[in-house]
């Protein structure tokens, strides 16, 4: 099993009213992934931080294996969901994977 972890801040130009709206379209989006894309076991969004945080959002996501997360990466229903919901509105993006 492999988790897949990022971590992403939105773009400084959006009003919070703006960013609120921004991050329920990619939680969304991505938890909309579950059931749909072969290997993926469990995928969740947190986009509610403490105010300690230093990123706006977070995705958390299981997979069968790393070929399985290969797969979901370039998979066009997550392709679909990255470039509409989430690169046009991010400025930062962190990753951590890793096998439990």
């Amino acid at each position: 099993m492999v988790k897949h972890i990022i971590l992403w801040n939105l773009k400084d130009e959006f009003s919070e009213e703006e960013k609120e709206n921004i991050k329920a379209g990619i939680k969304e989006g991505l938890e909309g992934l579950q059931g749909k894309i072969p290997g993926l076991v469990d995928i969740k969004v947190n986009t509610i931080g403490l105010s300690s945080s230093t990123a706006d959002l977070m995705l958390d996501s299981s997979f069968q294996s790393a070929e399985a997360l290969k797969n979901y990466s370039v998979h066009p229903l997550h392709q679909e969901v990255a470039n509409t919901k989430v690169r046009p509105f991010t400025k930062q993006r962190s990753c951590l994977d890793f096998e439990i």
